[in-house]
């Protein structure tokens, strides 16, 4: 039997539904019912046979920092296999303590569950914000190490914190592999993530930077974690990059497929840090949660390109090419507006 956390996320969304596909029966947790339409609906766009593949999953209400909710979970169903994809993502300085305590704190219980109840292979979702570029290294990869002299901030250090759990599990016996992907681009949550970014574009937004980054359709992302964890391959880490491609090029992209107006003003780092100071002053006022923080500027404006020849050459993995996760998504969008 098959587990996956973070199920009513977008990788976890789409995770299930191509699971649902070759297997009879997937636990999901959830921690808000709410959630689960929307999962449904990401399977809507796949197949017309929705209901009978959602019913395929059996719903369970836990926490993977509960550790009482968790233990109940693993004694009750015999898992063979864990997608460990439950993630707490911010640039907001103020939720470094929950990162750590979700991030961390809740893949070192999975870790220990995996090990404990004799879990056969875990997948873990992480991220390429682990990776430190290495002097005259012009793509990173997975040889790319965590480098903790750099300024690094805390999404960052709290997946390194979660990798560092799941390579303890692997000194503890366990299988696992971890998969590194760029910024995941996919259908489904249109207000959250890179869901926002279309649903902005369409709306006419004006704004675009010409910061360079790896970029990954959640399709592939899914695809490629679900072979890993068919294959024979354990404890090892793939980078799950498509293209390196700037937001420049992201956004055009979108807009023209949405044939709406390209966005027409390009807004400088400069620009960019002066308006993140009168942001943090506005929270300092209101208590709001900032729109721009030091590490959205810098990820705005980076250029930082990532290889993923290690998973090509491996499972002979081939990527959907951007445009067309781009065209994909938007056709998705317009389906749901």
């Amino acid at each position: 039997m098959i587990l996956v956390t973070g199920g009513t996320g977008m990788v976890g969304a789409h995770l299930l539904y191509h699971l649902a596909l070759e297997n009879e029966q997937i636990i999901a947790i959830y921690r808000n019912e709410s959630k689960l339409k929307a999962v449904e609906n990401v399977f809507s766009y796949y197949t017309e046979n929705t209901n009978s593949l959602f019913k395929k999953i059996i719903w369970e209400k836990a926490d993977i920092e509960d550790t009482i909710s968790l233990e109940e979970l693993f004694q009750k169903h015999k898992m063979t296999e864990v997608y460990h994809a439950a993630a707490l993502v911010s640039f907001n300085p103020k939720d470094y303590k929950k990162m750590r305590q979700a991030n961390i704190q809740g893949t070192m219980n999975i870790v220990n569950f995996c090990i404990d109840f004799h879990v056969k292979k875990l997948c873990y979702v992480s991220s390429v914000a682990t990776l430190s570029k290495k002097v005259n290294q012009d793509f990173l990869d997975e040889s790319c190490d965590w480098n903790p002299e750099e300024k690094n901030y805390g999404y960052a250090i709290s997946k390194y914190g979660a990798e560092m759990e799941v390579w303890r599990g692997t000194q503890e016996g366990l299988n696992a592999v971890i998969v590194n992907p760029g910024v995941i681009l996919g259908s489904g949550f249109w207000k959250t993530g890179t869901g926002d970014i279309f649903s902005k574009v369409y709306k006419g937004f004006p704004y675009y930077t010409e910061g360079i980054t790896g970029f990954v359709g959640v399709k592939d992302t899914v695809k490629a974690m679900i072979q890993l964890m068919k294959s024979d391959i354990k404890n090892e880490r793939f980078v799950l990059v498509s293209e390196n491609i700037s937001f420049k090029d992201l956004f055009f992209s979108i807009a023209e497929n949405f044939k709406k107006k390209k966005p027409y003003k390009n807004v400088s780092e400069s620009s960019m840090k002066f308006m993140a100071i009168f942001d943090k002053i506005r929270c300092l006022l209101t208590n709001g949660k900032p729109l721009l923080t030091e590490q959205s500027v810098k990820s705005a404006h980076s250029k930082t390109y990532y290889s993923s020849d290690k998973i090509k050459q491996e499972l002979s993995f081939d990527f959907e090419p951007i445009s067309t996760t781009i065209s994909e998504i938007c056709i998705d969008f317009n389906r749901d507006k």
